[in-house]
């Protein structure tokens, strides 16, 4: 009965924590971030700007065309954001801005290493990867 307990808890750990692996925290979003607006407007020019930085900056991780597949993805204990699913698209311009600017985790804070507005086209290029 004691080895019967011992094994269903060690098989309960086990798969709880397959369960676990690649889910996604909550990252909330600081009111004052969230309620932000793009000051960069949505342009040819800006979302060049920001493909030129995504390429060099986040495509090892996220994909060339923002699908999460990048080739460091698989490296990584959380799976890069897929950017373009509805549930990255439905969320606005300033929490993409904080957390590229702030980063958590596998994901790098860019902040002291891109101005804001590079952010900013960065976060414009990300809407080109809506379905």
């Amino acid at each position: 009965m004691k080895n019967l307990k011992i094994l269903l808890t060690g098989t309960l750990v086990v798969l709880y924590s397959a369960a676990m692996v690649g889910q996604v925290k909550p990252w909330p979003v600081p009111a004052n971030f969230k309620s932000m607006k793009n000051p960069i407007a949505m342009s040819e020019t800006s979302t060049k700007a920001g493909q030129a930085l995504y390429v060099k900056t986040c495509a090892a991780c996220h994909g060339k065309t923002g699908l999460g597949d990048g080739p460091k993805s698989k490296s990584l204990k959380t799976a890069p954001t897929n950017f373009s699913k509805a549930e990255f698209q439905s969320q606005t311009d300033g929490e993409h801005f904080y957390k590229t600017k702030t980063g958590r985790a596998d994901m790098p804070k860019y902040e002291g290493k891109m101005s804001d507005d590079d952010i900013w086209n960065v976060v414009n290029y990300m809407r080109t990867f809506k379905k």
